[in-house]
């Protein structure tokens, strides 16, 4: 939710409070008192139940410190390269388990995430023009951006700007996947990978839903063997091969 100008109310003193003031200064927001009428969110960082209700009864959304129960939202820990923001969010159930992961995640986003992501909306203009069909243009971007590819986004680039203007056509290509696991752990790296990219899933037998639910939302799934020719951009083959 963009806060920028906009009101939210704070209750409370200590240091939960003072963590939720960062967090909303952070964002831009005004922070006001109970009685701000103009606010539409809330957050409770002493548990004061009646302050709770009289604010939900009001409609406002609000957050309870502590007690996911309470909550209408939670705030997940954040991972910020300005304008790439990274939210982990465990529904309220463990604030701990989310700052640790934040920690063992952050070192991975270099600082140069941000510069990127302005290069390729700085772009969109001249990528559109060069590639009017939108899966090819995706495609191109995804060959950009993909791992090891030039444009990797877990690694520095000092120009990506430069990188984005020499993007090509994505050519089209099948890979084939034996699965014998309905376990997505057993992945291998290079599956998990090529999961993520693939445009479309040729499927052969009883591959688990768990599997499949590791591509793309909007990969097309086919049932069968590929054709000779199977289309454009990355196309798997996945046979079960598990008795």
């Amino acid at each position: 939710m963009r806060l920028e100008g906009r009101s939210v109310i704070l209750t409370g003193n200590g240091p939960a409070a003072e963590a939720k003031a960062r967090l909303l200064e952070r964002a831009g927001a005004r922070i006001v008192g109970e009685d701000a009428a103009e606010a539409m969110l809330a957050i409770i960082a002493d548990g004061d139940e009646a302050a709770v209700a009289r604010l939900k009864a009001r409609g406002l959304l609000v957050n309870v410190v502590d007690r996911p129960d309470l909550c209408d939202f939670t705030l997940p820990a954040i991972i910020d390269r300005d304008p790439v923001l990274v939210a982990i969010g465990t529904g309220g159930t463990s604030a701990g388990l989310a700052a640790a992961l934040r920690q063992r995640l952050e070192p991975l986003l270099p600082a140069s995430l941000g510069k990127l992501a302005q290069a390729l909306h700085a772009a969109r203009g001249s990528l559109r023009a060069r590639f009017p069909d939108v899966d090819v243009r995706r495609r191109a971007i995804g060959a950009l951006i993909a791992p090891g590819g030039p444009l990797d986004p877990l690694a520095p680039h000092d120009d990506p700007a430069a990188t984005i203007a020499q993007a090509e056509a994505a050519p089209g290509r099948i890979e084939r996947l034996d699965i014998a696991s309905a376990d997505p752990e057993v992945l291998t790296l290079r599956a998990a990978r090529l999961l993520g990219l693939a445009d479309r899933l040729y499927i052969e037998g009883e591959v688990a839903a768990a599997i499949l639910d590791r591509a793309r939302a909007d990969a097309i799934r086919i049932k069968g063997a590929p054709p000779r020719v199977p289309g454009p951009g990355l196309s798997l083959h996945l046979v079960w091969t598990a008795e």
